[in-house]
């Protein structure tokens, strides 16, 4: 298979889907905000990297987290947090995306799964219906929702104020 960087651009999808096509490997498919990573990032992560042959982790970018998460937030920036992710050994590649653009990785890349953490339930998985419809499954891992940024974030916060 052609070799891609770990850090990939929306634009080296296409190509990364159909090289992973040709080598008959199974693309599972992250997605999330992932600032201020902690243990139940990783569990989740290294949960998903066992449904296939390459995980690709979507990032969300530093626009769409203010959106999702509001003020003061992300207390990471995007590109920072694509390395770290990045950096583990579970992942293969990374790419940030804004918005909706979710849904147009997810038309890309057709991946064979989506994994989302357990936030979710395969009802309230937003993607689930386009991913179904590309003949890929979704997929509930990790750890129980006991790892939060959010509670990260009480802490962190006020000594970002300092």
């Amino acid at each position: 298979m052609t070799s891609f960087p770990r850090e990939l651009e929306l634009t080296d999808l296409p190509a990364l889907r159909e090289a992973l096509s040709r080598a008959g490997q199974r693309l599972v498919l992250a997605n999330g905000v992932f600032d201020l990573l902690h243990v139940g990032h990783v569990r989740y992560l290294e949960a998903a990297r066992q449904l296939g042959d390459r995980l690709l982790v979507a990032i969300n970018d530093d626009e769409s987290t203010r959106a999702l998460k509001g003020p003061g937030r992300p207390v990471v920036p995007a590109k920072e947090r694509a390395e770290l992710v990045a950096s583990l050994r579970v992942v293969d590649h990374v790419v940030l995306f804004g918005g909706e653009q979710l849904l147009e990785i997810i038309r890309v890349l057709r991946p064979d799964v989506q994994a989302k953490g357990t936030d979710y339930t395969e009802e309230t998985i937003p993607e689930a219906p386009l991913v179904r419809s590309l003949g890929g499954r979704v997929a509930i891992v990790g750890d129980p929702k006991e790892h939060h940024s959010r509670e990260l974030a009480k802490i962190v916060d006020p000594m970002r104020q300092r």
